[in-house]
């Protein structure tokens, strides 16, 4: 499969290269275009693969282990998976430098699809430029610096599932009635108000659904809230085959929540989405006692890899991280807090509420 996309020119492997959205050469620059035809001649699709059958037979599926090397992170766990032993120098995470040899797993599952990078790392340099330069209330060290010097661009592995859903559902409607009440104020005066009750009736209902493609994360090198900032990942729509061509050159994160843990994550989450769906089904004005029993059944997989651009920095004695999506550009990240500049500007609020406040009163 590697083979049939060396360079014509040189022989050297092919890459895939985000700017160019092609194969290239890193050698002598030559560029081969990406087509369906491509796609035909690896003789791969991107097909769902059966959820039970793999969890009851393990072994399908598996024996991603040929022509990669593995390093893993001692500070943040990630494991890195490399098409060569070149020594790497940091964590492509978290930027420790405290990285080991790792013994591959020759029975982790194979990627079936990946989702290329569309977003070139220059394009994310400006990028996280403006990003730095719109946070207000960051030291201007950082914004002046632009910390884009230890950009890496990392396939991370995600899970997806399908399922077709079956819930059932049984709760108390609540429907607001309102009655008329004669009350005495506090000078004696006789009043009427309005008090509202709820009258509560039994309701029940079914509900069916199709989980397309919900996404659990393979990945411990990326703090979870900032991934959820830059998702969803199109994965529905412009996935491609796996292979080579489009990691070779490129960091790949291999999974540590294998199958059966994200299936169980998945399970819950879609637990979730069912219930908040059979609540909006309750008639009335308000509702308690909800009880959904869920079915699912279909349920399938893909083992996938998606593209993000990483920036690890440390700036006094903490760690930070800025995550952006190499197929939309979108951005999340952490970054510290100038106390100087929130001091400011509490004294500038508080001064213009005095400034107010003299005036009311002189007026």
């Amino acid at each position: 499969m590697v083979g049939k996309h060396a360079c014509p020119e040189c022989g050297a492997n092919l890459e895939w290269n985000a700017k160019a959205q092609s194969l290239k050469c890193p050698y002598c620059g030559t560029e081969m275009a990406w087509s369906e035809e491509t796609r035909e001649q690896l003789g791969q699709q991107v097909a769902e693969q059966d959820l039970e059958a793999a969890l009851r037979n393990p072994a399908a599926a598996r024996g991603w282990g040929d022509g990669r090397y593995e390093v893993q992170c001692q500070n943040c766990r990630a494991i890195s998976v490399l098409t060569s032993k070149t020594a790497a120098q940091r964590c492509d995470f978290c930027g420790s430098p405290a990285i080991v040899a790792h013994e591959a797993a020759q029975d982790a599952i194979t990627p079936q699809s990946i989702l290329p990078f569309k977003i070139s790392d220059g394009q994310i340099r400006d990028r996280i430029r403006q990003w730095y330069g719109s946070r207000w209330f960051a030291p201007n060290k950082l914004k002046t610096a632009a910390l884009t010097d230890t950009l890496h661009g990392v396939y991370l592995p995600y899970w997806t599932f399908d399922a077709h859903a079956d819930a059932q559902w049984r709760a108390e409607a609540g429907f607001y009635y309102y009655t008329t009440e004669t009350y005495r104020d506090s000078n004696g005066n006789t009043q009427t108000r309005e008090v509202r009750h709820v009258r509560w009736e039994p309701a029940a209902g079914r509900l069916q659904h199709f989980f397309d493609d919900e996404l659990v994360p393979g990945t411990v090198g990326v703090q979870p809230q900032l991934l959820r900032q830059v998702e969803p990942f199109p994965t529905t729509t412009d996935l491609q085959p796996y292979t080579p061509e489009f990691v070779r050159g490129w960091t790949v994160e291999r999974y540590q929540v294998d199958l059966a843990k994200a299936a169980q994550i998945n399970e819950g989450d879609m637990d979730d989405q069912l219930r908040s769906l059979c609540a909006s089904q309750v008639p009335g004005d308000t509702q308690r006692n909800l009880q959904v029993r869920c079915d699912y059944s279909g349920r399938s997989f893909k083992h996938i890899l998606v593209p993000v651009w990483l920036v690890g920095y440390t700036y006094g004695r903490t760690t930070y991280q800025i995550v952006a999506n190499g197929y939309t550009g979108q951005i999340a990240g952490e970054r510290p807090y100038s106390w100087v500049k929130i001091t400011l500007a509490v004294l500038c609020g508080l001064l213009l509420l005095a400034l107010v406040l003299g005036l009311l009163q002189g007026s």
